[in-house]
């Protein structure tokens, strides 16, 4: 795939290595004519190969693209024209290349210069074929608000490690990416959040089998509250024998309260939670580090207190479920139950604590709590023998072969051994951004909701 030029590099050294077209296509021709493995561990590590390899080709064609522009626009400005119009056509010649429409073209080419100029190394673990091209796209849109000097701080915290990254799945790198955004430039992801929720907006476009997807752009708080309604919605009508899908349940109410004006919220029904967890610090103004909403993600802390504000400027009771991390780690302490089910708080807590499937890469939605180790087989219903799956995860455990079991350490950690053998290690995200650092005591006498809404209600 590489060939040496011969041509030595300024200052000496060893030969340069420049991709060869021939080469290029003779590669090609081997992937798609040579005989695949017949045996199950080879068809798992030529998988993983050949998913490395596909990572790699998109930094190369990440790398070629910068180098193309700026040689375009060299040719360009030889040529005399102006500097606003060097750059016209060039996302168009990538778009053709890549077989893609020029507006994928064009979003490639900035993404691209984005990782030359201010994320190294991000475009160095996509060159190395740790993480795909989307990934990349992910780390540069979350960090899009921040000035160079910061997204670069960002770049080396998530990137420097490239295992570490690749170990991350899309949601997870989201989620720590706006996490960090939110705690070394608070200022800027708040106007960030202001502009998005001036957009916010309904959309339809088509969908095959002639359906449709209508998609609302909402604030977070209307977005999971919205869908946290229908959820519950859902869980009642199936608890009391509705055959329907959750999915279709949720769907139909949407049309109905929309379209036929459902019933609402009566009188003397509780308003719904959205559980919030938070440090202390944050909670009561002395830090800006962001609060987490279980299922979405980060938010930064201004919103929070925000939110806060506007239930006691509107005469709302305003309640928070108190939920305890291990200030070092972030994590969840653990609860146990008697019975063989994960119902009631173990069931709560085992959803905040893992917030998504965790299948390493899944980042779908906790739709089963599950034993690690069965019960058949003597696993305990605690939350050190549990983990929150997706349906399709927990039913693809239990195929003949797979085997799982909890690892020792202070982050909950669960080690999955596939029929073929290969190990994969899942470790529950941390809830709060770890500080290393005992939590501090707060003043006897006074809570930290206490002492929050003084704080708030002398502000006012």
């Amino acid at each position: 795939m590489i060939r040496t030029t011969g041509r030595e590099r300024p200052g000496g050294g060893t030969p340069s290595l420049v991709l060869d077209p021939a080469q290029v296509e003779l590669m090609l021709s081997q992937v798609t004519t040579a005989a695949l493995p017949a045996d199950d561990v080879a068809r798992m590590d030529v998988l993983r190969g050949l998913e490395q390899l596909k990572c790699a080709v998109e930094g190369a064609q990440a790398a070629i693209a910068v180098g193309f522009d700026a040689s375009q626009r060299q040719v360009a400005s030889e040529r005399g024209v102006r500097s606003e119009k060097q750059g016209d056509g060039i996302g168009h010649q990538i778009a053709l290349a890549r077989r893609e429409s020029p507006q994928k073209g064009s979003r490639h080419l900035g993404l691209a210069k984005i990782l030359k100029a201010e994320m190294p190394h991000t475009m160095r673990a996509l060159r190395g074929g740790f993480i795909t091209e989307w990934r990349a796209t992910i780390l540069a849109r979350e960090t899009a608000c921040l000035d160079v000097e910061r997204r670069r701080e960002i770049d080396k915290i998530l990137a420097a490690d490239a295992d570490r990254l690749s170990a991350m799945g899309d949601l997870e790198t989201e989620r720590e990416a706006r996490r960090l955004a939110s705690r070394l430039d608070p200022a800027s992801v708040a106007a960030r959040r202001r502009r998005a929720e001036g957009e916010r907006t309904v959309t339809v476009r088509p969908a095959p089998d002639t359906m449709t997807w209508l998609t609302a752009s909402l604030p977070v708080r209307d977005g999971v509250a919205v869908f946290a309604v229908l959820k519950r919605e859902a869980t009642r009508l199936i608890a009391a024998g509705d055959e329907r899908s959750r999915g279709q349940i949720m769907a139909d109410t949407l049309v109905n309260r929309v379209l036929h004006g459902g019933a609402q919220e009566g009188p003397g029904v509780p308003a719904l939670a959205v559980n919030v967890v938070v440090s202390v610090d944050t909670l009561l103004g002395e830090s800006d580090d962001p609060a987490t909403i279980p299922g979405y993600g980060p938010i930064p802390a201004d919103l929070l207190r925000e939110w806060i504000r506007d239930g006691l400027d509107a005469g709302v009771e305003v309640s928070l479920r108190r939920l305890f991390a291990e200030p070092s780690t972030g994590a969840l302490v653990a609860m146990e139950s008697r019975r063989r089910a994960f119902d009631g708080s173990l069931a709560d807590f085992i959803e905040l604590r893992d917030q998504q499937c965790r299948t390493p890469w899944c980042d779908a939605p906790v739709r089963h709590r599950d034993h690690v180790v069965t019960a058949a087989h003597g696993g305990p219903t605690s939350a050190a023998n549990a983990q929150g799956l997706c349906e399709a995860c927990n039913y693809a455990k239990e195929a003949i072969g797979w085997q799982a079991w909890p690892r020792p350490g202070p982050v909950h950690t669960v080690e999955t051994i596939t029929p073929t053998g290969h190990r994969y290690l899942s470790t529950a995200p941390p809830i709060i951004e770890p500080r290393g650092r005992p939590m501090r005591k707060l003043p006897d006498g006074m809570s930290p909701v206490e002492r929050l809404l003084a704080q708030l209600l002398s502000a006012a």
